[in-house]
């Protein structure tokens, strides 16, 4: 009895130990950040990632695009799905540390030998020629977590769920700022196509005149070969831009889930305002906000479960194993109790000895890609501060630029009503018509793609922190 006791106490204390780890986390590497992001305003505290994205893109026509992709989009059911995978998955492995219990039923009806030995068992104790057991059971089977495995499948369950939702909240952050930067490339291509009709029919005028100057004479055939040409370079434009057109709207169907289609434009390019200060907030918000940085976070979590599973596969394992039920090789004697009820209790330590050195080869790659995935978090941080900073100077320099090219536009327009007056009065040529019509022009166009290229940087700046998902 007491040699009992001490194994039992032997046995409890063994398994007091499943609170402890055989391998030790590696915990998240302090980040490389700046105080501040390069080409941010100073004192810049609060972030536009914190406002809801219905609160950033205000326009109701965009609002609705926006909302259709995140219901159809494809990729986003996708990772719904995902995530309820996930769900089950961590569902599963909170069960981790339950026992397995089944329940048996049988029946064996065996016809022995009239001479061997179970034939005379039956014939002398039975009076029958057939051997029957009927036998129902209810077996268990729990493993004791001495090592921490199963808590280790739980974090990493856990872990592997809450990426998902991550990667989710990233997905639906690049869908939103896909959508909102494909709504200004099409209102930027309708004020080109208006432009490059504008500026058609301008050419158009010219060259009307430049005939009529020819049937006088004052010019020559050159000069109205020169025109055409220019007129002809302007009309290409139009159907090139309608094609874009059509290729914006394609791919902004797509990205809604929608069949290709138009898209209703609520207002021009010139009705969106540039907003004069956009707030990046502080560097070390990203880690919180950012769900690609987050899910390189949680990738480390499940890489210290993985060590932690593969070094426990090194060690003995103990399961216990009771099992108990009826058992009778009558039926109607079945439930005869206690002659036919039995159990059992089956206590087993199993220890890996040679499996050449499969075991311990995998913990070690276990140990390589948990140093993998300290790396790749490093880099995410690296490039989510690098992101941030290019679109903030994208903002800065873009400004400026659209100062420079809307001055060059007035100058320009003013250039052709002197060239245009000047012309008519003969104190002008041809060409310098030409040349001040096709100096307006691109210079037009260049106005309207650098104002695109503002709200694209806005949206992605607004990316870049890690708004939009919510």
């Amino acid at each position: 009895m007491r040699l009992l006791s001490i194994k039992t106490a032997a046995f409890v204390l063994l398994l007091g130990v499943g609170a402890c780890k055989v391998s030790k986390d590696v915990a998240t590497p302090a980040a490389q950040l700046p105080t501040e992001f390069r080409s941010a305003a100073d004192g810049d505290t609060t972030s536009i990632a914190s406002l809801p994205w219905k609160s950033f893109f205000t326009d109701p026509e965009l609002q609705k695009l926006i909302d259709s992709a995140i219901a159809h989009n494809y990729d986003m059911q996708i990772a719904y799905q995902n995530i309820k995978s996930a769900q089950l998955t961590l569902g599963q492995a909170k069960l981790g540390y339950w026992p397995d219990i089944t329940l048996n039923v049988a029946v064996n009806l065996t016809r022995p030998g009239s001479e061997s030995l179970n034939g005379i068992t039956a014939n002398d104790f039975i009076h029958s020629k057939y051997l029957n057991d009927y036998n129902a059971n209810l077996g268990l089977s729990w493993e004791a977590d001495i090592w921490g495995k199963i808590r280790n499948q739980k974090s990493k369950a856990l872990a592997s769920y809450l990426q998902t939702a991550e990667a989710k909240k990233a997905l639906q952050t690049n869908i939103v700022a896909g959508v909102a930067e494909g709504y200004y490339n099409l209102l930027m291509l309708d004020a080109q196509l208006g432009i490059a009709k504008a500026n058609l029919a301008l050419n158009d005028s010219t060259l009307r005149i430049i005939r009529l100057q020819f049937n006088a004479g004052d010019v020559t055939a050159l000069g109205v070969q020169q025109a055409e040409a220019q007129e002809l370079t302007a009309a290409e434009l139009v159907p090139q831009i309608q094609q874009d057109i059509i290729l914006q709207e394609d791919a902004l169907s797509i990205l809604t889930g929608s069949l290709p289609g138009s898209i209703d434009r609520g207002r021009t390019l010139d009705d969106f305002p540039v907003r004069d200060t956009l707030s990046a907030g502080v560097p070390a918000q990203l880690i919180s906000r950012r769900p690609d940085v987050r899910s390189s976070e949680l990738a480390l979590t499940i890489a210290n479960a993985n060590v932690g599973i593969n070094k426990a596969a090194l060690y003995p394992s103990i399961v216990i194993s009771p099992e108990g039920g009826w058992d009778n090789y009558l039926i109607r004697n079945w439930f005869n109790i206690p002659g036919s009820v039995f159990g059992s209790v089956l206590g087993g330590l199993t220890q890996p000895v040679f499996q050449r050195n499969k075991l311990r080869t995998q913990y070690k790659i276990s140990e390589v890609d948990r140093e993998k995935t300290v790396i790749e978090f490093k880099q995410s941080v690296l490039t989510a501060v690098g992101e941030v900073s290019d679109a903030l100077g994208k903002i800065s320099k873009l400004k400026e630029q659209r100062v420079v090219v809307a001055s060059r536009v007035d100058t320009l327009q003013h250039a052709i009503v002197n060239a245009n007056s000047l012309f008519a009065n003969g104190l002008a040529t041809y060409l310098e018509v030409i040349t001040a019509q096709g100096n307006v022009l691109q210079s037009q166009l260049d106005l309207a793609s650098i104002k695109k290229g503002q709200l694209s940087a806005e949206v992605e700046l607004y990316r870049s922190l890690g708004g939009g998902w919510n």
